[in-house]
């Protein structure tokens, strides 16, 4: 984290006459700029890019007066939010206590087996990402799976590639 705390103390001004800044901006205002709005800004960001770019940690750090690393803990803290691209199709696999002892694992290695990426990551064209996230609030149906914001229950390792790809069809 210091490393990219330090690079964010290089970043400069970003562009107010973007329609994106503008929106952020917006719900800044709405927020009154105050600390308490932060991840209501952050949902913002996040909706329009997809990701939380570093600039924009540092914009929202400013206009909330908080420090960069307050920002980045929340944004690191929540799976929803991504400091990285994600694809176009999006794959979670809650590995909470419940999921894992109920096979979590076992469908994260047959993901990466039949799609090679891992989990933080995207495949080379973009369209698929994974991710491994701590608990989705779903433990009554473990092992679960949410696949583009829409959650399978009782996930086996031999229907978890065929969700995938009916998706991104």
């Amino acid at each position: 984290m210091p490393d990219v705390l330090n690079r964010a103390a290089q970043i400069g001004e970003v562009n107010k006459e973007d329609p994106r800044i503008k929106r952020i901006l917006k719900t800044l205002e709405t927020n009154q700029r105050k600390p308490d709005g932060l991840i209501q800004v952050l949902h913002t960001i996040q909706d329009i890019y997809g990701y939380v770019p570093l600039d924009l940690i540092v914009l929202t750090a400013r206009e909330l007066r908080v420090p960069p690393s307050r920002v980045y803990g929340v944004v690191t803290f929540y799976h929803f939010f991504s400091l990285k691209p994600k694809g176009e199709h999006n794959c979670l696999i809650c590995t909470g206590t419940a999921c894992y002892v109920k096979g979590a694992q076992k469908l994260i290695d047959e993901v990466q087996k039949d799609f090679k990426i891992k989990p933080g990551q995207s495949t080379p064209d973009n369209k698929f990402s994974l991710e491994a996230v701590r608990c989705i609030g779903a433990c009554g149906l473990a092992p679960a799976v949410v696949m583009d914001n829409e959650i399978h229950a009782r996930m086996t390792p031999e229907n978890i590639a065929g969700i995938i790809n009916k998706a991104l069809k």
